[in-house]
């Protein structure tokens, strides 16, 4: 029987830097759900965030506490800033090419709520994808794709390895010593998202029903900037960078009403941003836009080229013309809870980093650009402590029956919309705890249904996100409880 080193989730940015950091002599399966493009890091546009220098580390902690709500861990906070400069290091180091200022120097940007100037970019707005393809490049270790992780093989807090579907109907178990979970948020359970069709936290779902710790499920980003009128479900996304740039928000008769809102408008947290446009169009019912008045054109073309082509495609003369826009789900600050050195809490060989996991870092609300900064780092932990405890399973020790699961069921795809409906009118951007109860009663009768595996672990999710929301009675950063 084959037994892998590492068995890894994922190819997004915290994956795929994982499989960097793991010495070449191991052995290494990296499971990825759909293609390899298809996944969060590829789309992420804005870029990332690193304290600029020792100075700046006190101001980026002050900063993610603050835009967390100070509901952050103060101690996964330090880690988080304290080990970006080396690790932003590392990556160059290797190859990776970030966008450079007429002196030669990173040129960094800014965004809503950071202090100071200190986001990187690459290819201008294409950050995620250059990163993305970088690791890509770098990845030395087999990956097999359209591989969906449908179990994980847990006997007494030891994880024995993973089992996945190949194809609508094979089943595979790939035993490992280390298993690492870094298989994405939950974006595909809401209506409308910023997310990789890919992430749609089917292992989340696992998790819960492996009764293992799930923290802040409640804590749900929306963001403030997609462009509204698409037909498909991802929604083009319009970065915080236009905004920390000079783009601004205004009602259909050129009014920027944010500042009504918050002293720091445009540039206030996201999840402010978010309930004011939500708040602000019920209200008036007036179309909310983004303007890039500001903007000379060549100037734009070069800073954002991706964004303007992509908007070009949809029929937009950017900056000259403003675009409709809405928020949308775009990231999980909860998940699956760990300690600092990575590890699902109470497990000893079961690591999850990335958006996938709740370091704590991000409290109540994260700071924009922080989460590639959070990939790179704790994938760098992951793969120190693993090596360092270079923990050994016995797979003969593993006795519980592989369940034959079935990936979906006719019954699927209706609920699938359903579900997907009641998470984006209830469990959004403002909830009430009536309508949280009466859907997590309906979540539950779908769960009683005979449905198919994917959708099972969906629903679990669902339900852990509902069953937090109520229990956080009062509202906190990015949950937000309308009061009677």
């Amino acid at each position: 029987m084959k037994v892998y080193d590492y068995v890894i989730i994922g190819t997004g940015i915290a994956g795929l830097n994982a499989a960097r950091l793991i010495p070449k002599d191991k052995r290494v399966l990296i499971l990825c759900k759909m293609s390899t493009w298809n996944c969060n890091t590829f789309w992420a546009q804005g870029g990332i965030a690193s304290a600029v220098d020792e100075n700046d580390i006190p101001l980026h902690i002050k900063d993610t506490l603050e835009a967390g709500v100070n509901y952050n861990d103060i101690e996964a906070v330090e880690l988080l800033s304290k080990k970006s400069i080396s690790t932003i290091k590392n990556l160059i180091d290797s190859g990776m090419k970030f966008d450079l200022n007429e002196e030669g120097k990173l040129a960094y940007t800014k965004e809503a709520a950071h202090s100071r100037n200190r986001i990187l970019h690459a290819d201008g707005d294409a950050t995620g994808r250059m990163m993305h393809i970088f690791l890509l490049e770098n990845c030395i270790h087999e990956i097999v794709t359209q591989a969906v992780v449908c179990d994980l093989l847990i006997k007494d807090d030891i994880c024995y390895g993973v089992q996945y579907f190949t194809s609508e109907t094979e089943q595979k178990v790939a035993y490992a010593h280390n298993t690492i979970i870094a298989s994405g948020g939950v974006g595909s359970i809401y209506r409308y998202h910023t997310n990789s069709t890919a992430n749609a936290g089917e292992v989340q779902g696992i998790i819960a029903e492996k009764k293992l710790p799930l923290k802040d499920m409640e804590m749900m980003q929306f963001h403030p900037t997609v462009v509204r009128g698409t037909s498909f479900a991802r929604k083009p996304l319009l970065s915080e960078a236009l905004r920390g740039e000079g783009a601004y928000i205004v009602d259909e008769n050129g009014y920027r009403f944010l500042f009504d809102y918050h002293k720091d408008g445009e540039l206030a947290p996201r999840d402010v941003v978010s309930r004011s446009i939500f708040d602000y169009n019920k209200k008036t019912s007036l179309g909310v836009y983004l303007s890039f008045s500001t903007f000379e054109k060549n100037a734009f073309r070069k800073r954002f080229p991706n964004i303007y082509a992509n908007l070009k495609e949809l029929g937009y003369d950017l900056p000259f013309e403003r675009v409709p826009i809405s928020p949308a789900f775009h990231y999980s600050m909860g998940g699956v809870e760990t300690t600092l050195d990575a590890k699902v809490k109470g497990m000893k060989n079961l690591y999850a980093i990335g958006e996938v996991a709740c370091t704590g870092v991000h409290g109540a609300n994260r700071l924009a650009s922080n989460s590639l900064l959070e990939g790179l780092v704790f994938s760098q932990i992951a793969v120190e402590k693993s090596l360092e405890e270079n923990f050994k399973i016995d797979f003969k020790e593993y006795d519980k029956p592989i369940i034959d699961y079935i990936r979906n069921k006719e019954i699927d795809k209706d609920l699938k919309d359903s579900l997907r409906e009641i998470m984006w009118t209830y469990a959004s951007i403002v909830r009430e705890l009536k309508t949280l109860e009466e859907s997590l009663k309906t979540i539950e009768e779908y769960l009683k249904k005979d449905v198919g595996r994917l959708l099972y672990l969906r629903l679990l999710t669902a339900k852990s996100i509902l069953t937090a929301a109520l229990n956080r009675k009062k509202s906190l950063g990015a949950h937000y409880i309308k009061e009677d």
